[in-house]
């Protein structure tokens, strides 16, 4: 039996959890990419401290490439289109003015 209010309430975590674990995975890749050794588990990332400086520039980049994209219109078609009997969903609130490329020159965006 599928219990809808916990469905509701373990959602949303879940979610943001896969959104974590997507940032590792490009991370990883595009440190890989560019040679570098990496090992992490959740939101704990390692390299040697001689690549200290490229690993942190590349995880504002892939934090930035990942945060661009428009998960949430995304996720709102994707659930329409797969569940079309729950009828269409709220419209999504207006964006803010946040510029995400200030990531980028955040010092203490991930320590």
């Amino acid at each position: 039996r599928i219990h809808r209010q916990r469905q509701r309430t373990a959602f949303p975590p879940n979610f943001v959890h896969s959104l974590d674990s997507t940032h590792l995975l490009m991370t990883a890749l595009e440190f890989d990419r560019r040679g570098g050794t990496f090992a992490g588990v959740h939101d704990s990332y390692w390299t040697h401290a001689a690549d200290f400086e490229e690993l942190a520039f590349v995880l504002r980049d892939e934090f930035v490439k990942l945060y661009s994209l428009d998960i949430m219109g995304d996720l709102k078609a994707s659930l329409e289109r797969d569940f079309p009997d729950a009828g269409p969903l709220p419209p999504l609130p207006h964006k803010g003015s946040l510029n995400i490329d200030v990531v980028r020159d955040s010092p203490y965006f991930f320590s």
